[in-house]
């Protein structure tokens, strides 16, 4: 497939067509107030990347309960009060030609309590001191789930992203090692996937008939099975819950180093299920057209910028412009990033990353 097929448009199941198969990744930033209100840096970077030629923006990850922060300065959607500047988001992704959605977030066990988050685990272990969450309590975040959807469509978002990678609530939730739960919510494969299933099948149920869903999955730490999440992921797409699947890997061209499909390229464990009318996508290390447009010979419908995307806003138009294109080489200059119109705060999220940016710079 050449580069040029990147730019074709893609349907959905639901609501408008992608315009081309670039989509921006959710990129936590931690540039929002600390009440989880927009601030202007969430404004100015959302305004930057919705002229960078993406076909569908996602928000960083943003907190369903006020309670499940994961870190500071997060975006929030567990009150009506943000709507507001989630509004002024959704209206400038939408001036700027693309779709638009909320990544909905609850950090689970891993809430902050240094920033008022309550640490909610699955099982009694896993923080030490703390109880799992009794069912009406997982009952009670779903709904927040619900109620986060139902705020991002109020807002003018053309759909959201359910985060169920990285450990966190949902995340958790799947993993045999983090929930050892004895009620309908643990045990067995189909149980520890009823949570996500859940807060798919009620944003679907509550939200409009064009409203589009996205469910971002991580198949690597936290105890997550690889086999276990292909067998979940594969209901799901056959029974068309979602419109688009987004494997967050840390590298796209990753091999599986035991198990089933040990040798195996993990992106084709995905790629191969039966997906009917769900669009496949993944992230992880891309950075240049080529790379880009290789993943749909390997079988994706569209990829995920990440990295790429901080370093250069406007990576689709790149692309477009040259085929050949190469994201600049890591690490960079904080002042690279500064002259290129990201905020103080995004840069110093970044320093966190390894070999980001060049230790020490100014």
């Amino acid at each position: 497939m050449s580069v040029s097929d990147l730019f074709k448009p893609l349907t959905l199941l639901h609501g408008p067509a992608m315009r081309n198969r670039f989509m921006l990744a959710p990129l936590t930033n931690q540039q929002s107030g600390r009440d989880g209100f927009a601030s202007e840096f969430d404004q100015e970077w959302i305004r930057q990347v919705a002229q960078g030629g993406y076909a569908l923006m996602q928000t960083c990850a943003t907190h369903v309960e006020e309670s499940g922060i994961g870190f500071d300065r997060q975006l929030g959607i567990f009150s009506d009060a943000h709507l507001p500047g989630l509004t002024q988001m959704a209206t400038s992704i939408r001036q700027g030609g693309g779709l638009s959605a909320v990544q909905l977030h609850h950090a689970g066990h891993r809430a902050n309590p240094m920033l008022g988050g309550v640490p909610a685990p699955a099982s009694d272990y896993t923080v030490p001191g703390i109880q799992a969450l009794p069912t009406e309590a997982v009952e009670r975040i779903r709904d927040s789930f619900i109620a986060g959807a139902k705020r991002a469509e109020l807002a003018g978002f053309d759909g959201v992203a359910v985060h169920g990678a990285f450990g966190w609530i949902l995340s958790e939730f799947m993993s045999p090692q983090f929930n050892d739960r004895t009620d309908k919510y643990g045990g067995s494969v189909e149980n520890r996937a009823r949570f996500t299933i859940e807060v798919i099948e009620g944003i679907r149920r509550e939200c409009g008939p064009e409203f589009q869903i996205g469910w971002r999955l991580s198949v690597e730490r936290y105890g997550l099975q690889l086999e276990e999440l292909r067998e979940i992921t594969a209901d799901i797409l056959d029974r068309e819950l979602i419109d688009y699947l987004d494997l967050a890997l840390w590298d796209s061209a990753q091999i599986v180093q035991d198990g089933t499909f040990k040798g195996q390229k993990m992106l084709s464990v995905f790629t191969e299920i039966p997906r009917k009318g769900v669009r496949v996508g993944t992230a992880g290390k891309i950075m240049s057209a080529q790379r880009a447009g290789q993943l749909m010979d390997e079988g994706c419908d569209f990829v995920l910028i990440g990295r790429a995307g901080i370093l250069q806003r406007d990576f689709p138009l790149q692309v477009k412009a040259d085929p050949f294109y190469e994201s600049p080489r890591l690490p960079v200059a904080a002042k690279y990033l500064r002259e290129g119109g990201l905020s103080e705060r995004f840069i110093n999220h970044m320093r966190g990353w390894q070999s980001f940016v060049i230790r020490g710079s100014l």
